[in-house]
């Protein structure tokens, strides 16, 4: 990981306090890519480079930034060892009282599972931001830097203390806790399924996920329960189905979540529908109140990134998952 300081701007005055800090930590992305030959984009870009184009726009007798970079990655390839990095960078950089807020640069296909892994661990009042680009950074209409603009600027601001990690992206600020992209290619590539002002449960002690293993079952119409139980058979140590409506996959399936259950396997119920909350309300061996019964636990507004997360964290920390939902 290599880090940097900036220059202040107004190097010639004389200045009677230091200026507050702001830490950028660079994971990659679309706001870091560059076209090759072929015109396919891959994570290029410097820390110092991202940040040189907005940084004049701060005054640098108030404001300077230092630079963390800790790897150039498609945040598809994120790994929860990845992840792992981000969150003791984020925890380190708060050690310093200087620091007045944080930034992180990230792909956007990964932001929200980034974002509320932070965000659960956070227990400091100052803000951590995730931004990043829909277009490359030579694109001639970029606009990763004003979302890095943005994103510093409310990093550096005190009304954004104590309202845990948020995702600033096209003029948006939306909290961690249900954020879920929304656009393939828009510029406003979030949105949120949460309350305008989601609960956050306390601050978790910081543990490895490396080794958890969550994963995602996708339910459809005659679902069978083979991803089920291949799962289980791969290691899987907790499941997020994917599930319909408003959390119910068929009875096939459902069966084999039934036997994942009583084997001590937790199960966390999410839908695929965009909008709206999961509820345990039908019946029958598929049927979301039927699973919840069995000690299925219901993700409410979050979808299935993350929840997968927030499964892994309980499973890493000892918590029950519902206290995290």
């Amino acid at each position: 990981m290599s880090k940097q300081h900036s220059t202040p701007l107004n190097n010639d005055e004389e200045h009677t306090s230091a200026p507050q800090k702001v830490a950028v930590i660079t994971t990659g992305g679309t706001i870091a890519c560059t076209s090759d030959a072929n015109g396919h984009l891959l994570p290029t870009v410097s820390g110092a480079d991202l940040l040189a184009p907005i940084a004049p726009r701060f005054n640098g007798a108030q404001i300077a930034f230092e630079i963390h970079e800790i790897n150039r990655l498609d945040s598809s390839s994120m790994t929860f060892e990845d992840l792992d990095s981000i969150i003791a960078t984020v925890h380190k950089v708060l050690e310093d009282p200087d620091v007045v807020g944080v930034v992180v640069t990230h792909g956007t296909d990964s932001m929200e599972e980034s974002a509320i892994a932070v965000d659960t661990f956070l227990d400091d009042p100052r803000p951590v931001i995730f931004t990043g680009a829909q277009k490359p950074f030579d694109h001639p209409e970029a606009d990763g830097p004003n979302n890095l603009f943005e994103a510093c600027l409310i990093a550096s601001d005190p009304s954004a203390r104590g309202i845990g990690a948020l995702i600033v992206f096209g003029h948006a600020v939306i909290p961690a806790r249900g954020c879920v992209k929304w656009h393939t290619s828009d510029e406003l590539a979030f949105a949120t399924n949460g309350p305008e002002e989601p609960e956050r449960p306390d601050a978790l002690p910081v543990a490895k996920l490396a080794d958890v293993s969550v994963e995602i079952i996708p339910a459809y119409p005659g679902a069978t329960g083979a991803m089920v139980e291949a799962a289980i058979a791969a290691g899987a140590q907790g499941l997020v189905v994917e599930a319909m409506g408003s959390g119910n996959v068929g009875s096939r399936m459902g069966d084999a979540l039934g036997k994942a259950l009583d084997a001590g396997i937790p199960v966390v119920m999410s839908t695929r529908v965009p909008r709206g909350e999961v509820s345990g309300v039908y019946g029958g061996a598929g049927g979301g109140a039927t699973l919840a019964a069995k000690g299925a636990v219901g993700s409410r507004y979050f979808r299935a990134g993350q929840a997968r997360i927030l499964l892994a964290i309980a499973i890493a920390t000892g918590a029950h998952p519902v206290t995290l939902y």
